[in-house]
């Protein structure tokens, strides 16, 4: 029964480290660009954007594929980047263990 209580008291504990990680990567930022610069995207360490410049020059009504296509870019990249970030917080929380789950972000 000892161990059991062992188990249950570390399983608490991970959730606590789990949870403050999840805050810790909420004030993580990342920052991405597409075209040059001329979109930039911010998002938070969960791949919430935060924030999307878009310089003017690229603002044309003939051309909006193009203004889509550099959105898409900036946008995936900072995703792609929070995951990385939330990866390795997530490899130091369990010890580099390679669990079998993704992340819910």
């Amino acid at each position: 029964m000892a161990d059991f209580m062992k188990l249950l008291q570390q399983a608490q504990e991970m959730q606590g480290k789990f949870q403050t990680m999840q805050n810790d990567l909420q004030q993580e930022s990342v920052t991405a660009s597409a075209g040059g610069g001329m979109v930039t995207v911010e998002a938070n360490g969960q791949g919430t954007v935060r924030s999307i410049k878009i310089d003017p020059n690229v603002v044309n009504a003939s051309d909006v594929e193009m203004l889509e296509d550099l959105l898409l870019v900036a946008v995936t990249e900072a995703q792609k980047k929070a995951q990385e970030i939330a990866q390795r917080e997530m490899g130091k929380l369990t010890g580099g263990l390679n669990l079998p789950f993704k992340l819910p972000f």
